[in-house]
């Protein structure tokens, strides 16, 4: 582990992590690449017993809010879907899709993970991707405006109704 990087495991938080294609590049821009990242998310959540609260995958970045798994932990868990997604897109993209390390964020408050939440699921509006983020399918801000799941199951426990700050 590279030094002065310090992850912190084991108090039940809620993890809000990021992490970028290689070189920020859009690695992530088709349908196809995303649904296929979702469906590995989906796959380890199952495998690992995971909570997720909230995600968004953009064309050259994801960022999720998730809890700590039962068996490994979350730095096993990305490196399974980072390296499924990439073995699965691999004849698309031919070389390297991710950058090495992610940055994870301990969530304490219900303040945090509102925030954390609103970023997220903003993003793709930000970036003039939709014009409301219901309407990014590859995001949790559909599930926390009608209710309806995604690719990936959003787990209700701990997780307070979703408004803006």
């Amino acid at each position: 582990m590279p030094r002065g990087l310090v992850r912190y495991y084991g108090g039940d938080d809620l993890h809000f992590i990021t992490f970028s294609c290689y070189h920020r590049l859009p690695f992530l821009n088709t349908t196809e690449a995303r649904d296929v990242f979702l469906e590995m998310l989906e796959e380890a959540r199952q495998k690992y017993l995971f909570r997720v609260a909230g995600y968004v995958v953009m064309p050259e970045h994801v960022h999720l809010l998730l809890g700590e798994p039962q068996s490994g932990t979350l730095s096993t868990v990305l490196q399974v879907v980072k390296q499924r997604t990439a073995r699965k897109v691999h004849d698309v993209i031919r070389r390297q899709m991710w950058q090495r390390r992610f940055y994870d964020f301990n969530v304490f408050t219900q303040e945090k993970v509102t925030e954390k939440l609103f970023y997220m699921h903003e993003n793709p509006v930000k970036r003039g991707l939709v014009l409301s983020a219901e309407d990014w399918s590859w995001s949790s801000a559909r599930f926390y405006s009608s209710g309806k799941q995604g690719a990936v199951q959003i787990l209700e426990e701990r997780i307070p109704a979703y408004r803006e700050p």
